[in-house]
């Protein structure tokens, strides 16, 4: 059976968006690109809810770079219950019904590893279904306060988390790779 990876990308204070922020929270850099470019080289299924999807689709179907074109050719698959086939982005297959079913199919029919690219309410759900076997946490260097929006953390259950490795991008940018561990505390 197959890993799931869950990748998150959160300001400081756990926000995963923001008031007038843009991607990578305004904070790109050359070791971040490469660890993106080589993260989308490693073989692996694409996991996204439905808003995910919607954003992704809209911005990578048309676009020409290489980050795009990488994942307009990786498969993909969109849990929601509300999408509707055919879907316009190439390598894309929809599952509706139960996420825990639909995971664990996955992670048995699969010969690389699931992984999950934001999808705040998707990966809440499948931390909280026991389903997610790594957690990678990106921390970006700023405090959103009042202008945060999307906080990456709310209705999460009380876990413990073992941690498998930590990267340092671009002097500032903060990688913290966890397993689950059982219960924090206990």
């Amino acid at each position: 059976m197959v890993d799931l990876i869950a990748d998150l990308f959160v300001s400081l204070d756990g926000f995963a968006s923001g008031i007038d922020v843009g991607p990578f929270f305004g904070y790109s850099g050359a070791e971040l690109g490469t660890w993106v470019r080589e993260a989308l080289d490693q073989p692996q299924v694409v996991v996204m809810g439905r808003v995910t999807y919607e954003a992704m689709a809209k911005i990578s179907a048309s676009a020409t770079d290489d980050v795009s074109t990488r994942m307009n050719d990786l498969p993909k698959v969109v849990f929601s219950n509300t999408l509707q086939e055919p879907l316009a982005w190439k390598n894309t297959r929809l599952l509706r019904g139960d996420l825990a079913e639909g995971i664990r199919g996955l992670k048995q029919q699969s010969d690389v590893p699931l992984r999950s690219i934001g999808s705040l309410t998707l990966v809440r759900s499948m931390v909280r279904l026991g389903l997610v076997d790594r957690l990678r946490v990106m921390i970006f260097p700023l405090t959103l306060g009042q202008h945060g929006r999307d906080p990456a953390y709310v209705g999460y259950p009380r876990a413990g988390l073992e941690l498998v490795e930590t990267k340092i991008l671009d002097s500032r940018v903060v990688l913290l790779d966890y397993r689950p561990a059982g219960v924090a505390g206990g």
